[in-house]
């Protein structure tokens, strides 16, 4: 009886870690649910729905079914399906700004990285290339267009210089403008995508670069052979993060074209055509933009981290084929 309620006694003094570490993470879940999870379901729910305004005159909520959607899949009088003229505008001014990101960032990653070059100085360095990534967007657009107007220094220098004539604007071609989105969302995140990239490849053991050096790996071989297979988690979470956030782009072109996508809408992005209805109230056809987003940013997602990861998926299965080629 005794030793039965020493035990009892001995489980309450005990302290119920997993219980605490429940209690600990609710919040974030609580938050996801009441500002994520339900918002989410209420926008496909919508996206059902005729919601709109048209003047003073609130029609809907009617339910239409899949009408938004066959509606923005339908050709204008121009023979132009928006949101595909849309998607395709975004995407092509992500990757003009994501190669050189991509590639810059790998490239101040090694340098900075390297134990033969032991840089000094580093947290200054890192701190440098970082600090684009604290302006906020829209500031930055303000000062693009400041620095590129029909009156901005830009424009002003490059006339004296006889490079262009006095009656060129930036803003009225094609790529001039997607160059200076492409240009800024550049600025902004390469300084992020470097320190993510040099994290990853600090936690590689120093080891396994030392013993490819003395088998007689030169740098390409090293980077190719060692650094890049071992650093392609990092690399793949980086890249699929900046994909979200590249179909996403909003701020930067908003703010540059003062919301028309000039010029003749080649730099609107499929935010803001989904902000177009927003501002108009027509809340079934925002939804329903809002779910084509969601869904072409899976499945771009998908299709990326497959194609990145698809040989280190089931190493087993190389592994035999290995063997059957030397059999």
């Amino acid at each position: 009886m005794n030793e039965r309620t020493a035990l009892q006694n001995a489980k309450r003094k005990t302290v119920s870690y997993a219980k605490w570490g429940y209690i600990f993470i609710l919040p974030f879940f609580v938050v996801y649910l009441c500002f994520t999870l339900i918002p989410q379901f209420l926008t496909i729910y919508n996206s059902f729905f005729e919601n709109y305004r048209d003047g003073l005159t609130q029609i809907g909520p009617n339910f239409v079914g899949l009408e938004n959607y066959k509606a923005l899949f339908t050709a204008d009088s121009a023979g132009t399906v928006r949101i595909l003229k849309y998607l395709a505008n975004t995407m092509i001014m992500w990757f003009v700004g994501a190669l050189p990101q991509f590639v810059i960032a790998m490239l101040l990653a090694i340098f900075f990285t390297s134990y033969r070059l032991n840089i000094k100085g580093q947290g200054f360095f890192k701190t440098v290339i970082y600090m684009p990534n604290l302006i906020m967007a829209a500031a930055f657009s303000m000062l693009f267009f400041t620095l590129f107007s029909r009156v901005g220094p830009i424009q002003m220098l490059l006339t004296k210089w006889g490079w262009i004539d006095a009656s060129f604007d930036f803003f009225s071609h094609r790529v001039t403008v997607r160059g200076m989105i492409a240009l800024m969302n550049f600025l902004m995140w390469f300084g992020n995508t470097t320190i993510v990239l040099m994290a990853g490849i600090m936690g590689i053991d120093q080891a396994l670069f030392e013993s490819a050096t003395l088998d007689g790996a030169n740098a390409t071989q090293v980077f190719f052979r060692v650094t890049l297979p071992l650093l392609m988690p990092i690399f793949v979470y980086c890249l699929i993060t900046a994909l979200i956030g590249g179909i996403q782009m909003f701020d930067v072109p908003q703010v540059l074209t003062k919301g028309n996508g000039a010029p003749d809408e080649l730099s609107r992005t499929l935010v803001m055509y989904l902000n177009g209805y927003l501002t108009t109230k027509n809340y079934g056809m925002a939804g329903a933009i809002s779910v084509i987003i969601f869904i072409i940013t899976g499945v771009l997602g998908g299709f990326v981290y497959r194609m990145l990861t698809a040989q280190y998926r089931d190493p087993g299965r190389q592994h035999r084929q290995r063997k059957g080629d030397v059999l």
